[in-house]
């Protein structure tokens, strides 16, 4: 079985040290040439995406890894300490784990964490998440305008823009990469 043909999508690849998340790949084939297959890579501790062709990366070594549901208990310092749902085991994981979801984690709340060899490597948020207001001016009508917003605190503790008509106690779904609301929970 060719490495094209062992390649899924969420897989962990180790290359020159490095361990690396397949996003995505499509194989290209032109006429009677061989066929290229593109990658698409994002670096586990940075989290920077690239792009490569398997010839690029000569020999790739599939790592183990799975993913388990971890129940995030509360903030020491720099660090976010995790539980693990099945086993009850605690970790501290520090910002190059955590990442950019380190300001929309929410306590006693459970999320996938990427692990490799036990050990917790990623945490994976989804693309929406559904978070509830805290803090939020009054509710207003906005007359004939509908893109009027306001500022709004969520139970994460960042403060995001919303319609005019959301009201402290409200669960909105905010979209994780660019922290914009999406919508009203119902």
């Amino acid at each position: 079985m060719s490495i094209s043909e062992q390649l899924h999508k969420g897989m962990v690849i180790r290359h020159e040290g490095h361990l690396y998340a397949v996003l995505d790949y499509e194989i290209a084939q032109t006429g009677k040439q061989k066929p290229t297959v593109h990658i698409k890579l994002r670096d586990i501790r940075s989290g920077h995406a690239s792009e490569r062709t398997l010839d690029q990366l000569g020999k790739i070594e599939e790592v183990p890894s799975e993913v388990r549901p971890m129940q995030y208990l509360y903030a020491a310092g720099e660090q976010r300490v995790f539980m693990d749902c099945e086993s009850y085991e605690q970790y501290e994981l520090g910002p190059e784990i955590v990442g950019d979801a380190i300001d929309l984690l929410v306590e006693e709340e459970t999320y996938r964490v990427l692990t490799i060899d036990g050990q917790p490597t990623s945490v994976q948020l989804p693309s929406v998440i559904v978070l509830e207001v805290t803090d939020t001016a009054p509710v207003e009508h906005a007359g004939g305008s509908t893109n009027v917003q306001k500022e709004a605190r969520l139970n994460c503790g960042i403060t995001i823009n919303v319609p005019l008509f959301i009201k402290n106690g409200d669960k909105i779904r905010v979209k994780t990469d660019s922290r914009e609301y999406q919508g009203k929970e119902h």
